[in-house]
């Protein structure tokens, strides 16, 4: 279960960046993270914190269920 949503999240984080045309240096500076830890994410090498999930949907505007995989 752990893998699946590390890769649903990976999954749908990059699609929302992508969607937004945001690279993931600038994804990176309104998140308040390195670019490096972007691409970790979206590659599935690291999870963000919850306070790092929580403001992924802030600023995309969806829930974090959705980020997980638990809702469309």
């Amino acid at each position: 279960m752990e893998n699946f949503v590390e890769k649903t999240f990976a999954e749908k984080l990059k699609e929302l960046r992508t969607e937004k045309k945001l690279s993931t240096v600038a994804l990176g500076k309104v998140l308040n993270v390195s670019n490096s830890t972007i691409c970790r994410w979206e590659k599935c090498e690291i999870i963000p914190t919850i306070t790092h999930l929580y403001n992924i949907a802030v600023f995309f505007c969806v829930s974090t269920d959705y980020l997980l995989g638990l809702e469309d």
